[in-house]
């Protein structure tokens, strides 16, 4: 049996309909569920399932609905393949408080707390602010990275080699996308997303959220999780809420995260979330790791098969 690494989705990647199939499939998906729903006190589940896009897309609805699908994904995996060995843990933004509760940082309800709560305040950072994304195809790093700071916006996401999202308000964004070319940026497109996540427009959201995790009860992880403000492996209670706190305004290193997993010397990966997003993204920073993705019974039992 190979050990694994699991990585776990971000915001953007959810979809309706997402664990539906897996919860008529499979009890312990349908209990998860049920105890979500009643932990945060509306069906999170119905959302999930019959949508509508709009609401399942708001911030304070993805991030948890998120976080649910990804563990319930493990769950089933965990119960089909017992000589699962995961050896590291690593999500997207969001994600990465998912792998923290796959660690036994916090527990599901907390996590799923947590996660409701950023989501929320991240959700009233937005509507407070007139901010905007954009994906700089193609750009070297140290040139987007002037960029942004020549049009006064901040580096959102490192999420693969060429592939690298500005974020901060609207006016700095336009200027970004319009001067990216005459940057030696092959092409840069504004994002279609509520505000401007992983920028300064967040610090409320950054604020509110270091209050919460004040309260938290940290328990040391029990396999390495990496930070995605960091890039590398996290421990001790105060520099764990330190980097899930300072991730809201940070960027999201993930091509140094994942090339450090690898450096560490592993190969396969389990992306467990709707879409096969952190598949995309590793096949551009390295096509020779294995990377499975689950998100609903057929992906699953694919799978199940290659790991076993």
């Amino acid at each position: 049996m190979s050990n694994v690494v699991v990585l776990f989705s971000g915001q953007g990647a959810q979809k309706v309909g997402m664990g539906k199939d897996l919860a008529d499939a499979y009890p312990a998906v349908q209990e998860m569920f049920s105890m979500a729903d009643e932990a945060l006190g509306y069906s999170l589940s119905d959302i999930m399932f019959n949508g509508p896009d709009e609401e399942l897309t708001k911030t304070s609805r993805c991030q948890p609905a998120l976080f649910l699908h990804g563990l319930a994904c493990l769950e089933v995996l965990k119960a089909k393949v017992p000589a699962l060995n995961v050896v590291a843990t690593a999500g997207l933004s969001l994600g990465e408080f998912t792998a923290h509760t796959l660690a036994g940082t916090f527990d599901f309800e907390t996590g799923l707390k947590i996660v409701e709560q950023r989501g929320q305040f991240m959700e009233e950072a937005c509507d407070a602010t007139n901010g905007a994304m954009a994906a700089m195809i193609g750009g070297d790093e140290e040139a987007v990275a002037e960029l942004a700071a020549d049009c006064g916006v901040d580096v959102a996401n490192f999420n693969t080699i060429g592939q690298i999202v500005l974020s901060g308000d609207e006016a700095g964004i336009d200027k970004a996308v319009a001067e990216a070319k005459g940057r030696g940026v092959r092409m840069g497109k504004k994002l279609n997303v509520a505000g401007a996540y992983h920028s300064r427009l967040m610090q409320s959201a950054q604020d509110k959220l270091a209050g919460v995790l004040a309260e938290v009860e940290i328990s040391e992880p029990s396999i390495p999780v990496i930070c995605n403000f960091e890039a590398r492996a996290v421990s001790g209670q105060d520099e764990i809420k330190s980097t899930l706190e300072q991730q809201v305004t940070g960027s999201v290193r993930w091509t140094a995260s994942m090339q450090q997993l690898i450096a560490d010397g592993h190969t396969t990966f389990l992306e467990l979330g709707p879409g096969k997003v952190l598949a995309g993204l590793m096949s551009r920073i390295d096509k020779s790791v294995t990377v499975l993705s689950v998100e609903d019974v057929e992906s699953l039992e694919a799978a199940v098969e290659a790991l076993s």
